[in-house]
């Protein structure tokens, strides 16, 4: 009695050893089956066209206008929400017969309407359109070599050196985007994602947004793999039109220099930098200079009066230490007068005469609302990168006029030396600059066009572009442009012999 019951209770635990094996072998069966569900190949892989893809815009769903959960159609090219039954995009794909996408977030491709994934390395090319991706060997020779590439359109292009859309009044955008991008420090950092996305910020801000997006522009001006030989900055400027309040607009021709303003001072916040704290643009871009003030008496005053208010501590000249990102440089006041022909004659002024405010004893007037002041400049730190803004723009309450006056202007081996006080002339080694990159505002002021001259670091050679728009330019002809914002690179060394043309 006593052995039977132990044999039932043997063949018990043995039934239930076996349906604890059946049911690992039905896990690990279903497992096998939906792995080979996933990635079986897919027969319309031949249908997708690489030739309207664009992952420059909004990536939101073109019915919904959501954010969540979006796929790109590889057919037709276009945004769609979800992939479940009753979604847009398997509503599209039945409809229209398109059956290969792409979530934009987690960049893995499916086909709709059988809902299964697709896996397989002929795809590699549209992930890498979508997400590109640089090495630090990659970025270390970003400017060593000028290797053209072809785009998947047949035009060739150089990474870098790729046209920006003019959505539709954004040019002004574009040429600050387009210098930026050429210095090499500020595109190496953006062009490592991980560099930037530790960054803790306040909760609710939007302004890392502008960091993220200026990252992913950065990164498809130098991807070596476009599909075609143009940028659209629309993600971009979008987060300029937000985090900017609107004050800079898409549709709105706007000042270049206003706009590099803010954008330079935005991006130094973003990445939490303050004025102790350094961040990547203050290391490309910020010098220090000291400024000399002096109160002046009011007009009016009697001159006894001025005698008197001159001798007090109130007028007496006050030294102050100040950073800058950029310099502005003044312009001569145009003439008015017409030649014989009654042709404007067009006045130009060599660069070292309107650097001469940074001597130390050329003094300017400054005036405000209920005071005037005399000002001069010296500087006593140079930046790897010295931004000049050319002051073409004056406003009034009726209008803005622009001074289309010529500067003359070497392109290589400018030296500032004579411009900084002497603590700093023993102390800065290196104090020659070349020029990299040049805005020129061609037009009225209101009306006008904004172009862009840039070396390309790696052939040596000079190329101009205007929106879409890029062609190889000599030397020469950028000294004859109404020259607005210019970035002037220092000399690493003494020996450093650049490649560009001087002229």
């Amino acid at each position: 009695m006593m052995v039977s019951m132990k044999r039932e209770r043997e063949a018990e635990v043995d039934d239930d050893e076996d349906d604890d094996e059946d049911i690992v072998a039905a896990k690990v069966g279903r497992g096998r089956a939906a792995e080979d569900r996933r990635s079986r190949h897919c027969p319309y892989l031949d249908t997708i066209n690489r030739s309207v893809l664009d992952f420059d815009f909004e990536k939101l769903c073109s019915i919904s206008l959501s954010h969540i959960n979006v796929y790109a159609c590889l057919i037709c090219g276009k945004y769609f929400q979800g992939r479940g039954l009753k979604s847009h995009a398997y509503t599209h794909s039945v409809q229209f017969t398109h059956h290969v996408f792409l979530n934009l977030h987690t960049l893995k491709f499916y086909c709709l309407p059988d809902n299964y994934e697709i896996i397989d390395s002929s795809l590699e090319d549209i992930t890498y359109v979508l997400k590109p991706t640089f090495t630090k060997q990659h970025i270390g020779g970003l400017d060593k070599q000028g290797k053209l590439y072809r785009a998947y359109d047949g035009t060739t292009y150089l990474p870098g050196i790729v046209g920006l859309n003019n959505i539709k009044a954004n040019d002004y955008a574009n040429v600050v985007l387009q210098a930026f991008s050429n210095v090499p420090p500020l595109r190496n950092y953006f062009l490592e994602e991980e560099n930037y996305m530790g960054i803790r910020r306040p909760p609710g801000d939007i302004m890392f947004l502008l960091v993220q997006r200026f990252g992913e522009l950065m990164r498809k001006l130098w991807n070596p793999r476009n599909f075609k030989a143009h940028v659209s900055p629309h993600e971009m400027l979008q987060a300029v039109v937000l985090c900017s309040k609107k004050n800079f607009q898409i549709t709105k021709q706007g000042d270049a220099v206003d706009f590099m303003t803010w954008f330079l001072n935005a991006l130094h916040g973003a990445l939490g930098g303050t004025k102790k704290k350094t961040s990547s643009i203050t290391k490309a871009f910020q010098g220090s200079m000291r400024i000399f003030s002096k109160k002046l008496p009011h007009p009016d005053c009697t001159p006894e009066e001025k005698e008197a208010l001159l001798v007090t501590e109130e007028y007496q000249e006050q030294m102050s230490e100040s950073t800058f990102l950029f310099l502005t440089l003044d312009l001569p006041t145009a003439p008015l007068y017409k030649d014989e022909k009654e042709q404007l004659i067009i006045p130009q002024v060599p660069l070292f005469n309107i650097l001469g405010k940074f001597n130390g004893s050329t003094e300017k007037e400054y005036k405000t609302y209920k005071e005037n002041f005399l000002k001069r400049f010296q500087l006593t730190k140079l930046p790897p990168y010295l931004v000049f803004c050319i002051k073409r723009f004056t406003k009034n309450n009726f209008f803005v006029e622009k001074n289309p006056t010529i500067v003359n202007f070497p392109i290589t081996n400018v030296d500032l030396r004579e411009y900084l006080t002497e603590e700093a002339q023993v102390t800065e080694k290196n104090t020659t600059y070349d020029l990299v990159a040049n805005v020129v505002h061609d037009g009225k002021p209101t009306e006008g066009a904004y172009r862009i001259h840039v070396l390309h670091h790696g052939t040596g050679k000079w190329y101009e572009m205007q929106d879409l728009q890029v062609t190889d330019i000599l030397p020469q002809m950028i000294t004859l442009s109404e020259a607005y914002i210019q970035i002037w690179k220092r000399q690493e060394s003494d020996t450093d012999t650049n490649n560009h043309t001087a002229v």
